[in-house]
């Protein structure tokens, strides 16, 4: 069990995630969801503070199995974002099971992922003008 503290609009939260689909114990509240067993992010359900201390419950689909445990390494908006496990330059950043961008940096489990480190593939008129490596 995760452990809690106060929450500034009153009563106690849970500082603990769930898988996407699994229903929270009474009582706690989900502060991220994974939307797909492959996913290698997590979403942020509320702000979350830099330092702060979530677990993330997964399977072997896209990294280790279990329960992981992370630190919040910057400050995460709600909405937004974070490595559930190491992403290199390069790698596909994985949301709903799909590639959602390539990592832009090596990316560490716990930092905020975004524009400023995630480049889209789509619609990108560059890619397509650049010539096929073997054609």
């Amino acid at each position: 069990m995760g452990r809690t503290r106060g929450h500034p609009r009153g009563g106690r939260e849970q500082v603990e995630t769930s898988q996407g689909g699994a229903q929270a114990q009474a009582g706690e509240r989900r502060v991220t969801y994974v939307l797909n067993p492959k996913d290698n992010v997590a979403t942020a359900l509320r702000d979350l503070a830099a330092g702060e201390r979530v677990r993330v419950e997964r399977d072997a689909a896209a990294g280790p199995a279990g329960t992981i445990e992370l630190e919040v390494m910057q400050s995460i908006a709600f909405g937004h974002k974070l490595a559930l496990v190491p992403i290199a330059r390069g790698e596909p950043v994985l949301k709903y099971g799909e590639a959602i961008g390539l990592a832009g940096q090596d990316i560490g489990p716990g930092e905020h992922v975004h524009t400023h480190n995630v480049e889209s593939q789509r619609g990108r008129g560059d890619l397509a003008a650049r010539p096929v490596p073997g054609a």
